[in-house]
C-alpha cells in the first residue's frame, strides 16, 4: 500500500491555495481552522483528520486524488457513474454537496488502497 507523505500532499495544498491568490488566513477561516494548523499541514508537520481535509478539498474546489496524490480529476471519472440519470433525479439531489464530497474521497481513498 502507498505511503501518504504528508509534506508532499501539504505542498500541493499550498500549491493550490496560492494558485487562487489565496493567503493562509483566508483558506483557514473557510476551512474553519487556524491559520496556525493550517501551516503546519502546508508543511506536513501535522496530519489532519478526514473532515478536514474533506473541508480543504471543498473550500480549494480541488479533488482528493489531486491533493493526495497529484493525480488531478480521477475521482471525477468515478463519480460519473454515480451522476443520476434522470432530470428529476439530478433536482432531489441537489443541496448534497458535502456527501458528494464525501463519496469522492471515499471513492479515491479505495481506488488508491486496490493499486497495490
Amino acid at each position: 500500500m502507498k505511503e501518504l507523505d504528508y509534506a508532499k500532499m501539504g505542498m500541493r495544498i499550498r500549491q493550490v491555495r496560492k494558485a487562487k491568490g489565496w493567503s493562509q488566513d483566508a483558506l483557514a477561516k473557510k476551512c474553519g481552522i487556524s491559520m496556525s494548523f493550517l501551516g503546519h499541514i502546508e508543511r506536513g508537520t501535522r496530519i489532519m483528520s478526514l473532515e478536514t481535509f474533506a473541508s480543504i478539498c471543498q473550500a480549494l474546489d480541488a479533488g482528493a486524488d489531486e491533493l493526495l496524490w497529484g493525480v488531478a480529476n480521477a475521482s471525477d471519472m468515478v463519480l460519473d457513474l454515480w451522476k443520476p440519470s434522470k432530470p428529476q433525479d439530478e433536482e432531489q439531489s441537489k443541496g448534497t454537496d458535502s456527501y458528494s464530497m464525501y463519496i469522492k474521497i471515499m471513492k479515491s481513498v479505495a481506488e488508491i488502497m486496490n493499486e497495490t
